[in-house]
């Protein structure tokens, strides 16, 4: 241990005291928990982001819309508004936040996406306003102990697994490793594609020392062909600049350097909101290359850039 997480643990141990505490009054249920008549899927982690969450909550849709009404809710994360709030085509990455939106983007015809802080509070909601809702998704809910899910799904990177991770402020950790009992199912995520039987095997074992017998599966991440934004057949160009404001960037830029030759990253932090002057500095460089370059970047990103302020 470094003298900077010396320095931390203190911290640490306040933040396991508090978080545990709360744990334990839901546990005991001296804080009230709901759960619904209708089934609800809750996806989420016991780190800060980046383990997948968005990705998982579209396989669920993709898996479920052909015979069930699903209703997506998130926080909604970095909007500027507030409270409860149905997504309609008047919405923009600033009013539902840039995960939501997607949501909305890709689903909208076919699923009901919701952002709302409470979560007990907003489930009535959807459910009196949408009756034909059958499943409910909840996208970064394993804290929200104020609602009970039927199926409680954590997902943590293979990268930075719970167990080898610690509590905030010296590690990405939002409450205890024994939070992982909780869950129903665990899925470990963006694991290389092959991953053997032994390995898989050994973080099964580390797993159970948290959550015994809880089952485990295994995730990778698949990326498609890039797609431009505006003209589907223009064609991608042998030079890339990178532009991504994600959790972890890591297996992006692996892809990347794998399928081109990359020029330049433009990193920001996660959900990061794009200015006209940044955006702006990446088009001076693109344009003083002396090569043809194109400009790659995640789905994500891509929402908050169609923007109305970045137009014209």
């Amino acid at each position: 241990m470094g003298i900077f997480n010396v320095l931390l643990y203190p911290f640490a141990v306040l933040f396991r005291i508090a978080t545990g505490i709360r744990n334990h009054l839901y546990s005991i249920g001296y804080k009230r928990s709901f759960q619904f008549g209708v089934p609800v899927i809750s996806v989420g982690n016991l780190s800060l982001g980046g383990s997948g969450k968005t990705p998982a909550i579209e396989y669920l849709i993709r898996l479920l819309r052909n015979r069930e009404k699903i209703a997506t809710l998130s926080r909604g994360y970095g909007r500027r508004t507030k409270g409860l709030r149905f997504a309609t085509e008047a919405d923009n990455v600033e009013s539902l936040g840039d995960e939501p939106y997607q949501f909305y983007r890709k689903f909208g015809k076919e699923v009901q996406v919701v952002v709302g802080e409470d979560r007990a509070f907003a489930i009535p909601n959807i459910l009196h306003g949408f009756e034909q809702t059958s499943i409910l998704l909840l996208d970064d809910a394993y804290q929200h102990r104020s609602v009970r899910p039927h199926l409680n799904i954590l997902l943590t990177d293979y990268a930075k697994p719970f167990y080898e991770d610690y509590l905030i402020p010296m590690g990405r950790l939002r409450e205890g490793r024994v939070g992982a009992m909780r869950a129903d199912i665990i899925i470990i995520t963006k694991c290389p594609e092959y991953l053997d039987a032994e390995s898989q095997k050994i973080i099964k074992e580390k797993v159970d020392k948290f959550a015994y017998s809880k089952p485990v599966f295994f995730s990778y991440i698949q990326y498609g062909s890039p797609v431009s934004f505006f003209d589907p057949q223009e064609k991608m160009k042998s030079k890339v600049v990178l532009l991504s404001g994600i959790a972890k960037a890591k297996p992006l830029l692996s892809y990347i350097k794998g399928n081109f030759e990359l020029v330049k990253h433009f990193g920001f932090r996660d959900h990061h909101m794009y200015t006209l002057n940044e955006l702006a500095q990446v088009k001076k460089f693109i344009q003083a290359q002396p090569d043809p370059v194109s400009l790659i970047t995640t789905e994500k990103d891509m929402v908050r850039l169609l923007h109305p302020k970045f137009k014209g």
